[in-house]
This record gives structure tokens, sequence and C-alpha cells, in this order.
């Protein structure tokens, strides 16, 4: 599916803003958990959500062993069939719409650790309470933190993130589009009104 972009939408983040904001969570990531009160790094792994959270937990791993020489355990999650707003168990959602199922891969016990759920916007909250669920099946972790590339706002469950790299206020009309250069061939954050319209062929 490609997603045609209306020529008004508003530039928010380009490639060089993203990456001094993602060395900056990277930098916050080690600090928090080298703390005197934390676990150390080598209890520490990178979950990334399907689809951009998980180049973006990739990036931080390497940006994490560029600044304190450990490398992360970093694991991918598909958290589809745990979302409480598709109808994938029931037969709700027409065929055409049926949502597109990724892969999971945690190579690695959760038990005992900290995990960092990465993920590129947060909104409502509902993708991650899904995520949470989905990690669970998985092991019980020591806890959870959570780190996104965009807090929009919005909440509709009382999720708070513990790293950000740009809070963006935004209407109820409006639209986040993360773009990253794993996925899309180029690093750059819009925003856009949904009345502008998408076009997704």
């Amino acid at each position: 599916m490609t997603i045609h972009i209306p020529a008004t939408a508003k530039p928010v983040l380009g490639a060089e803003a993203i990456s001094k904001t993602l060395s900056r969570i990277a930098h916050e990531v080690i600090e928090r958990n080298e703390a005197p009160d934390g676990v150390g790094l080598e209890h520490v792994a990178l979950v990334g959500i399907q689809t951009r959270g998980v180049p973006l937990a990739s990036r931080l791993r390497r940006l994490v062993a560029e600044r304190s020489g450990v490398e992360l355990p970093v694991g991918a999650l598909d958290i589809t069939f745990h979302r409480d707003d598709v109808h994938v168990r029931d037969g709700g959602r027409p065929p055409d719409r049926q949502p597109i199922v990724r892969s999971t891969s945690i190579p690695f016990s959760l038990e005992g650790l900290n995990i960092v759920l990465v993920d590129d916007v947060l909104y409502t909250g509902r993708t991650i309470r899904a995520a949470i669920d989905a990690l669970l099946d998985f092991g019980r972790p020591a806890q959870i933190q959570l780190a996104v590339l965009v807090d929009r706002g919005h909440r509709e469950l009382p999720i708070r993130p513990d790293y950000v790299g740009k809070n963006l206020p935004t209407g109820q009309d409006e639209r986040v589009h993360v773009e990253l250069v794993e996925v899309d061939e180029i690093d750059r954050i819009l925003l856009v009104g949904e009345s502008e319209g998408w076009d997704h062929v």
C-alpha cells in the first residue's frame, strides 16, 4: 500500500532532528538504568512495536552501545491480535481491510529484565496496552518502560511514556505521519489534517 501525502503536510522533524532526538533518548535510557537505584544495562532489553518501532529500537541499541559499550538485546513485537480496535477474531472486519500480521521475534527470556517498549507515535494508549498484553505472553519482566518518538496527546488510557522524543500537541482531526529510512527510504515526521485527505493505493 502506497500513501500519497498531501502537499500541505506540515514538516515537524527532519532526519537530523530525528537523529538528535534518538541520541537523547539513548542517553536517558543509559542514565535511568545505570542510576544508583537502577538495575544496570546488563538487565535491559529493547522491544520495538511493529512496524516503525522495530527500526527505532535497533537504532537505540546502536546508540546505547556507542555510548556505554553494552549491546542490549533487541526484539520485535506484533500486536495485531491483542488490539481492541480491530475485529479480527469475530470476522467483523471486511475482507479487504484485514490487518497485516507482521513477525514477532523475542529471542531472549524476559524474566528479570527491564523491557523498554519502543514505538513511533503515542496517541490514545491503546497500542501500548495491546503491546503490554502481547509482551506478557512471553514472560514476566521486572519492569516495562516506554520510549516513543512522538507523543501527540489525547490519551484514553492512563499510560505515560518514560522517554519522549517530541511532545506534539495535535487536534483530533490531525494525523502524525512518521517515515523512517528502513521502511520508507526517508526520515521525517509530518503533521497532516485529516480534512486534507490521505490517498491510499
